[in-house]
């Protein structure tokens, strides 16, 4: 199955979901509507999923063609990412992405969305740099990096708008793993697998007592958190 730039198969009992807009994969609303889509068929057919990028980019954040158009567009991209972001969190089956390459604003948030966080060897970019940009980060946003970022790393990585390279995005909590591009695909796989092992009711209970509160509140204060979002004065 592919549509809106992502594609979906199956090997065994984990859902590969691969986005790929033969761009930077801006997490545009067709996009954002392909993963979730994807998400949903992956609960009915799978035990595990893979999330993938394009080789060299995971996702560049945002569409930038949206975001520049206006604060109404800004604001229903903001919040339909968010939405996103907070349905992979608490996706009851094991996530495991696998970060292609650059992964930055939205695309780092969708990266800290997983469950388990590979990445590549590379001259690569990793982070959140909203701020530098002068773009609020909205509440899910912090609130996805203070649960999985280092606290040494928090306010470098959200206030200062640091970016990292593969090895200092495992050291600041984007990451767990980093391994050689060629393997990449293979070594996400083997690891869905094993989790796709696991009890899924067990998992689906824990992970909903980890994050679930969490996630209920920020959804529901998810309207009034980006209704002070604006486009960036130049």
């Amino acid at each position: 199955m592919t549509t809106s730039f992502v594609t979906y198969e199956q090997v065994e009992e984990v859902a590969i979901i691969t986005m790929d807009d033969n761009k930077a994969n801006a997490l545009s609303f067709d996009l954002l509507a392909g993963i979730s889509n994807a998400l949903d068929r992956a609960a009915n057919e799978a035990k595990a999923i893979v999330l993938a990028g394009r080789p060299g980019r995971f996702s560049a954040g945002f569409d930038l063609s949206v975001m520049k158009a206006g604060n109404e567009g800004l604001r229903k991209l903001v919040k339909k990412g968010g939405e996103l972001f907070l349905k992979a969190y608490l996706h009851p089956q094991p996530l495991v992405v696998a970060c292609t390459g650059h992964a930055v604003a939205g695309g780092a948030l969708l990266l800290l969305s997983g469950d388990l966080k590979l990445g590549i060897e590379g001259n690569f970019k990793i982070g959140l740099n909203e701020a530098s940009i002068g773009l609020l980060l909205p509440d899910y946003a912090m609130g996805l990096a203070q649960r999985s970022l280092s606290k040494r790393y928090l306010t470098r990585a959200t206030l200062l708008s640091e970016l990292y390279d593969p090895m200092g995005a495992v050291e600041c909590g984007y990451l767990d793993i980093v391994c050689a591009p060629e393997v990449l695909r293979e070594t996400a796989l083997l690891e869905a697998k094993r989790l796709a092992l696991y009890s899924s009711e067990v998992f689906k209970k824990i992970k909903n007592l980890a994050r679930g509160e969490f996630v209920e509140k920020t959804l529901n204060g998810l309207d009034k958190d980006i209704s002070e979002m604006e486009i960036p004065s130049s």
